[in-house]
């Protein structure tokens, strides 16, 4: 069965929104844990394991920058459903790998093959595209922040009590979930993308480069959106890549705490986009949106880098929990630019992009982390890579305002 695009499908756009919410509830199960785990399998303590750490994620992304387009580009000729289903498919097989893990190589082979299938997101969201009007878009895009905060927010907090009876159980229950996931796209998932609207697989566009040159090729303010867009995901990387590894060392805290506050973040996102994104958009449009949630995630990054206790590092997760509203309208602008038969590869570029920024992220801020605060350090600021994101995402907001407002998007 395929739905034809016109107007919004609640069927699908509930099953998608649940896809994501299942994929992120895997993930998040792991975060408490891999601290404790990189450590014990390495043999390193906590600071030499963000380093380690970084190097894990960094494989991921780099996989995942490889063969995101590919991906993309098999969705805008294939369909998007059997792409969706593969993605979960190598999810669980990553999470069994890693939680058989004997060794460092093992988690790193698991994040190698997560990577490779990893197209959930960028693919859930080119599905979002097919089935949404594009003045509706922002607020659809919205659903996957909810997803994604109440995956946080079930995930981590589960995650920490499973892993505080063993670290590998967190492991098997992300695999468990991503198995009923399968099973659920098998006999529950429509395909969004019908056959006239689909393109030829093409390799020259289905590369790194050739996504990224394809945005420029489209025009309009699209390459501006994509420089603010690298700039924004690099500087959340010291979230999503290193909290935990900054948090157990700056704050002390144990799986539970760190999960704790992940799932504090989650139920910020789930606000953020729940409540406010479709309230903002209509109230002030996509533009004004994104304007304001760049600048509130820049000044939660600010405070993050004082917060030399937890009661001021959630200050400053809750300063910054409106940047939840700048993907969702970013996303919204560049969609509309896009035409239905390359949905698939702006999505592709876009998830290229942002894990261009994992790549990076870790490697940046981990090694960072490690300057500032080993037994050799020669100042002692364990804030210093939230002053790095300060300053990356107060450039993507200069960016944008310099820029000024774009022009009506085209139909």
């Amino acid at each position: 069965m395929i739905f034809q695009p016109g107007g919004v499908r609640p069927g699908p756009l509930a099953f998608i929104t649940l896809t994501v919410l299942l994929d992120t509830m895997g993930f998040g199960l792991i975060i408490p844990v891999l601290p404790t785990l990189v450590a014990d399998l390495g043999g390193v303590p906590l600071d030499r394991a963000a380093t380690v750490g970084g190097a894990l994620i960094m494989t991921y992304a780099l996989a995942q920058f490889i063969f995101s387009p590919v991906i993309g580009g098999l969705s805008d000729a294939h369909g998007r459903r059997p792409v969706l289903l593969l993605s979960m498919a190598g999810f669980s097989a990553s999470m069994l790998v890693a939680g058989f893990a004997t060794s460092l190589w093992m988690l790193f082979a698991g994040r190698i093959l997560a990577g490779i299938t990893g197209a959930s997101y960028s693919t859930a969201t080119a599905y979002m595209a097919d089935v949404t009007p594009p003045e509706k878009r922002a607020q659809t895009f919205g659903l996957i922040g909810v997803a994604f905060g109440l995956g946080f927010i079930i995930g981590p907090a589960i995650g920490g009590l499973l892993g505080g009876i063993d670290i590998r159980w967190p492991f098997f229950a992300a695999a468990a979930l991503a198995g009923v996931n399968i099973l659920m796209g098998l006999f529950l998932l429509p395909e969004s993308l019908p056959s006239d609207r689909r393109r030829p697989f093409d390799p020259a566009r289905a590369n790194p480069v050739g996504a990224i040159r394809q945005i420029g090729r489209l025009g309009g303010p699209l390459r501006r959106f994509a420089v603010a867009y690298f700039l924004w995901m690099l500087a959340i990387q010291v979230l999503h890549g290193m909290w935990a590894y900054i948090a157990a060392y700056r704050y002390s805290w144990s799986p539970t705490g760190i999960g704790t506050s992940l799932a504090f973040v989650g139920v910020l996102a789930v606000i953020v986009n729940g409540l406010l994104v479709r309230r903002s958009v209509k109230a002030l449009g996509e533009w004004r949106t994104l304007v304001i949630g760049v600048a509130s995630g820049t000044a939660g990054y600010l405070v993050q880098v004082f917060a030399a206790t937890p009661a001021l590092a959630y200050v400053a997760l809750t300063v910054g929990a409106l940047g939840g509203l700048t993907v969702p309208a970013l996303q919204a602008l560049m969609t509309q630019q896009a035409t239905p038969e390359t949905q698939g590869e702006l999505q592709g570029a876009l998830a290229t992009i942002a894990a261009s920024t994992v790549i990076m992220g870790p490697i940046i801020f981990s090694q960072l982390f490690a300057f500032v605060t080993g037994a050799d350090a020669p100042i002692y600021a364990p804030g210093a890579p939230f002053l790095l994101s300060t300053l990356l995402a107060g450039g993507a907001l200069a960016l944008l305002t310099i820029g000024g407002k774009p022009e009506p998007a085209a139909a």
